[in-house]
């Protein structure tokens, strides 16, 4: 209901309810219709004039929000089962925990099922995340009908003026599971009850999906709208770039940061043309119509709008360099706002400030509007009129667009007539070439921190100005401002790295090969241990620099959100000061990477290695290593230790997602003391829950390994060329408490072997048995192996030498070989040839690699290994990663499916036994050493 000041204007002017007002208005817009329904206007000095609600307050003061509008949101977030959210809000890790549903392809049964069905979905690049369809068989919390007296009897003798009689009623009043939640509320909803890291998630998967992203989130229960700057960070697009003169080239960088001109597309009043329908035609290239924007015709598109008018969605189109597709020059940004201009004139006030044109959809034009845009005079943006012949009062609107030409520095070419359906392809058309004009002329061009800093102004919260997350940025800016030169910096402040780390692995590989010598020469290991401290003793005698001080006081943060907004912002200023990226083709969005996997020299590296975090942590674990070893050696007293902490700090990380490096990507080796340090504390952290299953993947580089396990897990590990460190790197995946026990475990421990193996085997020996051993090392270490190929004949002849030496170890872990099909997505599914293939006799390769582990002649087919059973699915065909051409493309949903089909197969393979014994975390440390 309405505030009783403005309920009784109202009634005194012979309303006799709001319903008489406004009855086709939902409760959520109540406020705003009692509102308009009494608009005062004050004329100012001239013809200046305020916009000012009944009350006498105006929308950037409106700080007393009507009970309905509150109790509108409670009761949505109750709904959805969200309200328990409110305060301590929803993680990512929540989002992340393998659960029964995490083995199924469920459907929702009530309304509580639909944010963790979304998230679920939306963490998979599913395209069918935002259809929000229940299956019911029963309308939830009804009492089963077994007895139909005693029912009756009840109805008979209910007393209506029982309390729950008003329960009744007021519940009536909710979306009930046979209308569904419009997705735009479940979005608005869930992004209300999630945290900073989980939002940007929401916002990453949406992007590669190709939704339309939440800019402006609106929250009346709260009195502020928030302006999502920070959820927005990670997003990175890649996209031609075309100068005026000169060559193109390939341009990457984040969505946050780059500038290009916005239009904005707002509803006044009530239009009959859909401006979400028209935003997608204007985006699709060709004839297929992309969904960008959610919009009434879609599959729940009429549901009714709760909680959502006034969420401004934002979506990008990116030039690929390709004629035929590219509707535009350059990238270009697309804004749409939900709801009527009148009732969210804070958001409408953003978009005309930040855009370069507003197309305006109605169908009247009264006096209410007239003067709101009157209030517009001073704007410098461009003003576009599309109006319905069919709708409104003709004449009112031209005399209105008639006083507006002067006010707005429009003509009659602004004003646009949508005829009917018949004419759309023309009239999409029409909007591209008013786009396109506006392009060519001098124009505004804005990126998200300068729409940010504008809404700012406007009273608006931006999520980034939180006070951690500011104290965490100043951190990273303390660092990074000292790295003018990557190579430099590496070498100037992070000193334990280089040589004295290079050296000291080497010698350590010679030191473990002696271990297995049948009778080692004492002189040779007395020198290799000499030689070791001595390397270990000079790397002691460093101190911590100040960028390494500094990194090590932000993980050390007591607050965890502090500590994860920092390893956030690491993670991008490194990336913005570390060397250029390289040019990749815009088909290397998601995994960069080259055609076909191919030949690697693991000696040498194949692209400069960017500074990252992970450099900050090797550093950090070097320190460990070096102190560790003389403690061993009895050249330092325990007690005078100053980084035994450090595998504690680095264990926090884990636990709260982070990928840690557990092969060295410079030196291709595994600090043992480090990792085996960071395992104790894990053990320690976990106490009971320290059962573990380890998921790892090996295969060709640049056949989407990363892609493949972050799609499946929603997993952080690095992907692309241009970013993706060439070490192994590790994260660990909880296990919900309640499925635990069932599925034999408490974590999974998920390694990525990046671009470690090889696709061919060449006379380079020292480099060949490199990659044999840590084939050897991550395929030891796992229950579960899953082996990506380029081509399934192609199997590298690293991963056959290291299949032979595991079957005489007696450890074989379950096996998936999973051939990712990059570019061809016509194909549905496995091709029965390409199992043929894989399990023919062995080529020259299969039989290299036997003679080298003295398997002679008789090295059988693959069939006949233990790991290889034709009739239990080990082989796995992934159909193409995109769905049309990128950048425009989403991810196919094909590969959406096929990945959820082999996580589920993983999955219930780990719960059946089927990935050989499962171990706890003091046993993994035991086989860490041994291997």
């Amino acid at each position: 209901m309405a505030s009783p000041g403005i309920e009784v204007e109202l009634l005194g002017k012979g309303h006799s309810d709001l319903g008489e007002v406004a009855p086709e208005i939902k409760a959520s817009e109540r406020r705003t219709a009692v509102a308009i329904a009494d608009l005062e206007w004050r004329e100012m000095e001239g013809d200046d004039c305020e916009f000012r609600y009944g009350d006498g307050t105006n929308e950037a003061q409106d700080n007393d929000f009507p009970t309905v509008e509150r109790s509108r949101l409670q009761e949505m977030l109750s709904l959805l089962g969200l309200e328990t959210y409110q305060v301590q809000k929803l993680s990512l890790q929540d989002s992340l925990q393998i659960s029964f549903d995490s083995m199924k392809n469920w459907a929702p049964q009530v309304p509580k099922d639909l944010p963790w069905n979304f998230l679920r979905k939306l963490q998979a690049l599913n395209a069918d995340a935002r259809n929000t369809t229940m299956v019911l068989d029963v309308l939830p919390d009804a009492r089963p009908v077994e007895k139909e007296s005693q029912m009756e009897e009840e109805i008979i003798y209910w007393d209506p003026a029982d309390d729950l009689a008003a329960d009744i009623y007021s519940f009536s009043e909710l979306p009930t599971p046979d209308t569904p939640v419009n997705p735009l509320d479940l979005l608005c909803a869930l992004l209300l009850s999630s945290d900073s890291f989980l939002q940007q998630e929401i916002a990453l998967k949406m992007a590669l999906c190709q939704f339309a992203l939440p800019l402006v989130l609106p929250d009346s229960e709260n009195h502020y709208h928030t302006f999502l700057l920070w959820a927005m960070r990670g997003i990175v697009r890649t996209w031609w770039s075309q100068p005026p003169r000169g060559m193109g080239s390939f341009r990457e960088d984040s969505v946050v940061l780059s500038r290009a001109p916005a239009f904005a597309f707002v509803r006044m009043d009530v239009s009959s043309n859909s401006k979400s329908q028209l935003l997608n035609a204007v985006l699709s290239p060709g004839h297929r119509q992309w969904d960008c924007f959610w919009h009434r015709d879609l599959n729940l598109g009429t549901n009714a709008r709760e909680i959502s008018d006034g969420l401004v969605e934002i979506s990008w189109f990116f030039p690929s360099g390709r004629e035929d597709l590219d509707i535009f020059p350059e990238p270009v940004a697309f804004l749409n706002l939900r709801g009527d201009i009148g009732s969210h004139w804070l958001q409408f006030k953003l978009l005309t400030e930040i855009s370069s044109a507003v197309f305006i959809l109605t169908d009247n034009i009264s006096k209410k509007e007239y003067k709101l845009l009157y209030s517009m005079k001073e704007s410098t943006t461009k003003y576009y009129f599309i109006l319905s012949p069919y709708r409104g009062k003709r004449n009112t609107n031209l005399r209105f667009l008639n006083k507006l030409i002067p006010v707005l520095k429009i003509d009659h070419s602004h004003v646009l007539v949508k005829v009917s359906s018949t004419d759309s392809d023309s009239f999409v058309k029409r909007i591209r070439a008013i786009v396109g004009n506006v392009l060519r002329a001098p124009c505004r061009r804005v990126s998200v921190e300068d729409m940010a800093h504008a809404a700012r102004k406007l009273g608006l919260k931006v999520d980034e100005d939180c006070e951690e997350c500011q104290k965490a940025k100043d951190r990273m800016e303390r660092i990074t401002r000292k790295i003018k030169d990557s190579d430099a910096y590496r070498r100037d402040e992070l000193r334990l790295q280089g040589d004295p780390w290079r050296k000291a692995a080497q010698v350590e590989k010679e030191f473990c090969q002696l271990q297995w010598a049948v009778d080692p020469p004492e002189k040779h290991r007395a020198e290799l241990r000499r030689r070791l401290l001595e390397l270990r003793m000079q790397q002691n005698g460093h101190d911590p620099s100040s960028g390494v001080q500094e990194f090590i006081s932000g993980i050390s943060s007591p607050s965890l959100s502090e500590k994860q907004y920092f390893l956030r912002w690491m993670e991008w200023g490194l990336a913005r000061v570390a060397q250029p990226r390289l040019r990749q083709p815009p088909e290397t969005l998601l995994t960069l990477r080259p055609k076909h996997g191919g030949t690697t020299d693991v000696g040498e590296p194949l692209w400069p290695e960017p500074l990252g975090v992970e450099h900050f942590l090797r550093e950090m674990g070097q320190f460990y290593e070096a102190e560790s070893c003389l403690v061993e050696a009895g050249r330092l007293p325990a007690g005078q230790r100053r980084f035994a902490h450090f595998p504690g700090l680095a264990s926090e990380l884990l636990l709260t997602g982070l990928p840690l490096e557990l092969i060295d990507g410079s030196t291709l080796s595994m600090p043992v003391r480090w990792v085996t340090g960071l395992l104790k504390e894990l053990h320690v952290r976990l106490e009971r829950r320290s059962r573990l299953v380890v998921l790892s993947t090996v295969g060709v580089p640049g056949t989407g390994k990363s892609t493949l396990l972050n799609t499946m897990f929603g997993l952080r590990f690095a992907t692309g060329k241009s970013c993706g460190p060439r070490g192994a790197f590790m994260q660990l995946i909880t296990v919900a408490e309640g499925f635990s026990q069932d599925l034999g475990c408490d974590h999974i421990l998920v390694i990525d072997s990046g671009g470690l193996i090889g696709g061919a085997l060449t006379s380079a020996g020292d480099r060949f048995e490199l990659e044999a051993s840590l084939a050897t090392l991550l395929m030891g270490l796992s229950n579960v192996t899953v082996i990506s190929l380029a081509e399934t004949k192609d199997i590298p002849a690293a991963i056959l030498h290291a299949f032979l030496r595991l079957e005489k170890t007696g450890h074989m872990p379950n096996y998936q070989f999973v051939y990712q099909n990059l570019h061809d997505v016509s194909v549905p599914g496995p091709r029965p040839r390409d199992k043929r293939q894989l399990l023919d006799p062995p080529g020259d390769l299969s039989r290299a690699a036997a003679q080298m582990e003295k398997q002679g002649d008789g090295f059988r087919a693959l069939a006949g290994l233990a790991f290889c059973d034709p009739e239990k699915q080990h082989i796995w065909h992934i159909p193409g990663l995109w769905h049309g051409a990128p950048p425009m493309a989403a991810v196919s949903l094909a590969y959406s499916e096929a990945i959820f089909e082999l996580k589920r197969c993983l999955l219930e393979n780990i719960r059946n036994g089927l990935s050989n014994q499962n171990k706890n975390i003091q046993q993994l440390i035991e086989l860490v050493r041994r291997l």
